[in-house]
C-alpha cells in the first residue's frame, strides 16, 4: 500500500508540480489552502505533509500546528520562498517540522527529503508497534504477578487451613481407643497429610523465591555454622541404609542469608542421602574457590547422571524412578534450591565423576 503525501500551496501550479514529482511512488492528495488541507486530513491518513508557508487566511506554520491535533505522527516539511529565520523557528517549534525547503525547490533534494521522511515515519510506526507489544507484555506480566500473589494467598489459606485441621484432629483421634486397623488407617492418613504439607510448603517457598517476594537478610556468617542439624527423616535413612555424613567445612566469613543457606544445604544433604548407595558416605565440604568466593559441595556415590538428566531433574515436580531409584518426594527440592540460590546471585552446579555425584554452589566471601 502506497504512503499518502499531502501537498498544500495556494498556487495551483505548485501543487500540480508536486503531484507530478511524487505520484509514481506515492498517493498524492492536494489542497490550495490550509482549511482545505485540514478537510482532507479529516478523511485521509497522511504520512508526509508538505506545506507552503505564505498562504492567505492560514499560514503554513498555523496549518501545520493545527494538523498535529489529528495527525501527530505525520512528518512535516515546510516550503518557504524567503529566508525569514523567525518563521522557520516558529515552524519548527509549533509545527514540529522535520525539514524546511526553500523555493524554488530542487526536485532531487525535495524528493530525497520526502523519501527520508517516509523512512522516518516507517521507523516510528515500527517503534510504536514494538512499544505497544511491550506494553501488552507488561500488562500480562502484571496480571501474572497478581495471579502469583493470589496463588500464594490461596495456598496459604485454603490449603494450609484444612491441612492443619486434618493433622490436629488426627493427633486427637490417636489419643482415643482404636483397634489395630483403625490405627493403621490413621497412620496412613497422617502420612499422606504430611506429604501434602511438604508439597504445599515447597511450592510456596519456590514461588516466593522465584518471584523475589522472599526477603533476603544477607550478612556475614561463619561458613562452618551453616551445616544444619539433620532432621528425623534424614536420620532414619542414614540408620536404615548405613550411610555416614562426612562434614569438612573451612570456617570462613561468607555473605548469606543464614536461614536460606542452611535450607539449601539441608535439601542438598537430604537429596544426597536419599539417593546414595547403601553403606557409603556423603561428604559435605566447604572451601575457598578463588578470590571472593566460597564453594559448598555435597557429594555422594550413586546412579550416574548425564547432562540431559541433570537438566531434567532441576525442573519442578520432576521424579525419575529409573535414574534416582525409588522416589517419594515432591520433585521440588532441587528447584527450590535453585530459586533460593538465585536470590544470592548464585546457582546450583552438578559435576559427575563416574558414580560420584557432586552438587555445589558458591557464596561470596565477606570482606575483612
Amino acid at each position: 500500500m502506497k504512503h499518502t503525501i499531502l501537498c498544500v500551496d495556494d498556487e495551483t501550479d505548485n501543487v500540480e508540480a508536486l503531484e507530478r514529482l511524487f505520484r509514481r511512488r506515492y498517493r498524492v492528495i492536494k489542497a490550495t489552502s490550509g482549511r482545505g488541507a485540514l478537510d482532507l486530513l479529516a478523511e485521509n491518513q497522511a504520512t508526509v505533509i508538505i506545506s507552503d508557508q505564505r498562504m492567505p487566511q492560514m499560514s503554513g506554520v498555523e496549518f501545520l500546528a493545527e494538523s498535529i491535533k489529528t495527525h501527530p505522527m505525520a512528518i512535516r516539511i515546510l516550503l518557504t520562498g524567503y529566508t525569514d529565520i523567525e518563521s522557520v523557528i516558529a515552524a519548527i517549534n509549533s509545527g514540529q517540522i522535520y525539514r524546511y525547503v526553500t523555493k524554488p525547490w530542487d526536485p532531487v533534494d525535495l524528493s530525497n527529503a520526502v523519501d527520508k521522511a517516509v523512512e522516518r515515519y516507517e521507523v516510528g510506526e515500527e517503534l510504536r508497534e514494538k512499544n505497544a507489544a511491550l506494553s501488552r507484555a507488561l500488562d500480562e506480566l502484571r496480571t501474572l504477578d497478581e495471579a502469583k500473589s493470589d496463588f500464594m494467598i490461596l495456598v496459604n489459606h485454603e490449603l494450609k487451613t484444612p491441612l492443619t485441621s486434618i493433622l490436629s484432629f488426627g493427633d486427637l483421634l490417636a489419643e482415643t481407643p482404636l483397634d489395630g486397623d483403625q490405627r493403621m488407617y490413621l497412620s496412613r492418613v497422617k502420612t499422606a497429610a504430611l506429604r501434602l504439607q511438604d508439597l504445599v510448603n515447597d511450592s510456596l517457598e519456590m514461588v516466593s523465591a522465584a518471584t523475589a517476594q522472599m526477603k533476603l537478610d544477607k550478612r556475614a556468617v561463619k561458613s562452618g555454622t551453616l551445616l544444619p542439624p539433620l532432621p528425623d527423616p534424614v536420620q532414619t535413612i542414614l540408620e536404615s541404609r548405613k550411610i555416614t555424613v562426612l562434614p569438612e567445612i573451612e570456617n570462613q566469613d561468607v555473605l548469606a542469608d543464614e536461614k536460606i543457606a542452611r535450607n539449601v544445604l539441608r535439601r542438598l544433604l537430604h537429596n544426597a542421602v536419599k539417593f546414595a548407595d547403601a553403606g557409603t558416605g556423603v561428604a559435605v565440604t566447604g572451601a575457598n574457590d578463588g578470590p571472593g568466593s566460597f564453594r559448598f559441595t555435597v557429594s555422594n556415590r550413586g546412579a550416574p547422571l548425564d547432562e540431559r538428566e541433570i537438566h531434567r531433574i532441576l525442573k519442578p515436580f520432576t521424579l525419575n524412578e529409573n535414574a534416582l531409584n525409588h522416589s517419594t518426594g515432591t520433585g521440588l527440592g532441587l528447584s527450590v534450591c535453585q530459586a533460593l540460590l538465585r536470590l544470592h546471585g548464585s546457582s546450583l552446579e552438578f559435576r559427575c565423576e563416574g558414580r560420584m555425584i557432586h552438587a555445589s554452589f558458591v557464596l561470596e566471601t565477606a570482606k575483612p
